[in-house]
């Protein structure tokens, strides 16, 4: 997904953590459902953590949303420059720029 402490992360956290709280759950009982040890699952709400597609699936799975509504319009300017990796765009038009 992104770097801990990212934009992006910071977002899905929030994302995962407003759900949790409109269903009206803890976050133990959360984790518990999705298989998750409670502290993990509190550093993905936090914004620190960095979970798998799987985790995502699995969340959202135990909150009955699709996982598409935690990720949307998540972009590569969400996560630290260092970490950004170059578009298939930006690739491209830089080998062509070479190849002249």
């Amino acid at each position: 997904m992104s770097s801990p402490g990212s934009e992006a992360a910071r977002l899905l956290g929030q994302r995962f953590r407003a759900e949790r709280v409109r269903v009206g759950i803890t976050q133990m009982d959360l984790a518990h459902l999705a298989g998750l040890n409670v502290a993990n699952y509190g550093r993905i709400e936090r914004g620190k953590g960095n979970p798998s597609f799987q985790t995502i699936i699995r969340l959202a799975g135990v909150l009955g949303k699709d996982p598409s509504i935690f990720v949307r319009g998540i972009g590569l300017d969400a996560i630290p420059e260092a970490a950004r990796p170059y578009t298939a765009a930006e690739f491209l038009r830089e080998k062509r720029a070479r190849e002249r």
